[in-house]
């Protein structure tokens, strides 16, 4: 073999070499989490038991996230009311303005928004708090003291993120399916009657299960990896930023993951 043979040989066995590593790498971290988050939840009912923790953080993740959630609902509808009128228009059925909204809304925008909302608000919060503790050694002070800083730091911050964003797209969903009611019938003038009349048609108990299922779901992804990440960042001010950066990435990309798989689950 001459020597551009060798080159390329090398080169390429070099880059596989690298997507191997790679591979292995996330691989042996989605192990670590996954054993991180269930060892932490195993814990729930073991003395001494952390209802006070788990109360705060859900208000921290679900008071914090009202506004954020709120505003970004009522935008969405307006915003489907626009483009659904002027798109249903030209076939000539804006009475299904309001099915198309709130299907749309329930089934995929109230979910995959509300949950990228609450990542961006609350586990990137989460993240760098875990992150600080672990710089400032009070994980290992909690240690010290006897005290399991799974149960009392990413046990409650996992539950909470779980109960609390299935709250939050609810509210989601009734704000963007308001907004839009307003958009299409005080300002686009579609009968209101029509609206809702469609809107109660359409929508099934399989498509609120789903929206839920979605909430539930996401809520709980985004609680394992941002705690995760933070527990295992590094302990200095540079890696405290980058493992909110990969909090913030990892779950977005993962809840658009976990969204297509559970889309074509239900449909």
């Amino acid at each position: 073999m001459n020597s551009a043979g060798i080159f390329f040989a090398q080169m390429f066995g070099s880059t596989f070499g690298k997507l191997g590593r790679s591979f292995l790498g996330m691989i042996s971290r989605l192990g670590d989490a996954a054993t991180l988050s269930g060892t932490s939840l195993s814990l729930l009912s073991s003395p001494p038991w952390q209802g006070r923790h788990i109360v705060i953080q859900i208000f921290n993740v679900g008071v914090g996230s009202l506004v954020i959630i709120s505003l970004t609902g009522a935008f969405t509808g307006m915003v489907l009311a626009l483009q659904g009128y002027y798109t249903l228009a030209k076939f000539g059925s804006e009475s299904m303005l309001g099915a198309g909204i709130a299907l749309a809304i329930i089934r995929e925008l109230g979910p995959v928004l509300g949950a990228m909302m609450l990542t961006a608000r609350a586990g990137s919060a989460i993240t760098a708090e875990i992150g600080i503790m672990r710089v400032t050694e009070q994980i290992d002070a909690l240690e010290m003291m006897a005290v399991n800083p799974r149960a009392r730091i990413i046990m409650p911050r996992i539950i909470a993120t779980t109960l609390v964003l299935p709250l939050l797209i609810a509210l989601f969903d009734l704000i963007g399916m308001g907004a839009g009611y307003v958009v299409g019938v005080e300002l686009l003038g579609v009968n209101p009657g029509s609206f809702i009349a469609e809107m109660q048609a359409q929508v099934t108990t399989h498509d609120i299960n789903t929206g839920w299922i979605k909430a539930v779901s996401f809520g709980f992804l985004i609680g394992v990896i941002c705690t995760y990440i933070g527990y295992r960042a590094t302990p200095t001010t540079e890696g405290v930023g980058r493992a909110t950066t990969q909090a913030v990435v990892f779950s977005s990309v993962g809840i658009l993951v976990l969204d297509y798989i559970l889309t074509s689950f239900f449909l």
